[in-house]
């Protein structure tokens, strides 16, 4: 099954020049794209650009910001990325115990057997998101870590993605490549 984000055959009447995206990734590079929900296709972020890859976010400390710690944003404002490594639960030991690497550069120690391809855009982007009732899955000490899964729902309710956003790791967010879909114009 791929976990690639889908695209929708919905268009609006009489509007001949509306092009829908292949489910491959080598095919995101065509205009401005919109992440909607698949429960409800609720449009879940403003109107985004494709990056070529996942940019290199600087892990100096230095460069948190220094209110609330967090790293600077993975994704530019305006921008999207497929991220092509595994995020997020389930997450499987290292052998090595004793000297354990990072699994990823952005993140802890963990390695992920989560979802590939999850679209990675900065938070402000999707910012209609709310955290799950009672704050579920996002603890952490500034933030959520982004370790738990699933934090984030559209508005009808259906979670659809997970915020990293504390004082340790990354600051990104990652859509859900089967709970949402790509649409642009």
């Amino acid at each position: 099954m791929s976990r690639r984000p889908r695209a929708t055959a919905s268009s609006k009447p009489g509007d001949s020049e509306t092009k829908m995206r292949s489910s491959s990734p080598e095919h995101y590079n065509e205009g401005m794209t919109v992440f909607l929900c698949s429960k409800c296709g609720t449009a879940i972020t403003s109107e985004l650009t494709e990056l070529t890859a996942v940019p290199d976010v600087s892990d100096d400390e230095r460069d948190r910001d220094k209110e609330t710690r967090r790293a600077p944003a993975t994704v530019p404002q305006g921008h999207y990325a497929i991220d092509p490594e595994p995020w997020g639960p389930p997450n499987v030991v290292q052998a090595d115990q004793e000297d354990p690497k990072p699994a990823q550069s952005r993140g802890p120690v963990v390695i992920s057997a989560g979802s590939r391809h999850t679209v990675l855009v900065h938070p402000d982007d999707a910012a209609g998101l709310q955290p799950l009732p009672n704050w579920e899955n996002s603890s952490g000490c500034c933030g959520p870590t982004g370790n738990e899964g699933l934090n984030r729902a559209c508005p009808c309710g259906t979670p659809v993605a997970t915020l990293a956003a504390d004082c340790f790791g990354p600051f990104e967010l990652h859509l859900d490549p089967v709970r949402t879909y790509a649409f642009s114009q």
